[in-house]
């Protein structure tokens, strides 16, 4: 039997993307201070982007809007991957701590895209 959904904080997508919230917080606070306003600010920017958005598009009141907020939320989930991508090329993040936040993105984006999916239909 699965929960009724009953607000965003109940949707997978917007658990995981909390999850990632915290990751990121955590593994850029160990970034050089010359990345301050950076590559740490876009990510933490990026991260917090896929949350909030994921909750205003719940609170819209409309499926086109929820559809567009969800895209944006998406569209920040990979951004943010390509940043940690490029954090490891730069030496600012090690390879184990890219692939735990690869595989975060991923337990938001199945959700994510599951229920783009839903709402297109």
């Amino acid at each position: 039997m699965s929960k009724s959904i009953q607000s965003y904080r109940d949707l997978v997508a917007w658990q995981r993307a909390r999850e990632l919230v915290r990751l990121v917080y955590q593994l850029t606070g160990n970034f050089p201070g010359s990345e301050r306003f950076g590559l740490v600010s876009q990510m933490r920017r990026a991260a917090v982007g896929v949350l909030s958005n994921i909750a205003e598009g719940y609170g819209r009141g409309s499926r086109q809007d929820y559809l567009r907020f969800l895209r944006i939320a998406r569209g920040s989930l990979f951004e943010l991957e390509s940043q940690a991508i490029v954090s490891v090329d730069l030496g600012f993040l090690a390879e184990e701590q890219s692939h735990r936040l690869s595989m975060l993105v991923d337990e938001v984006a199945k959700p994510l895209s599951g229920l783009i999916r839903v709402l297109e239909k």
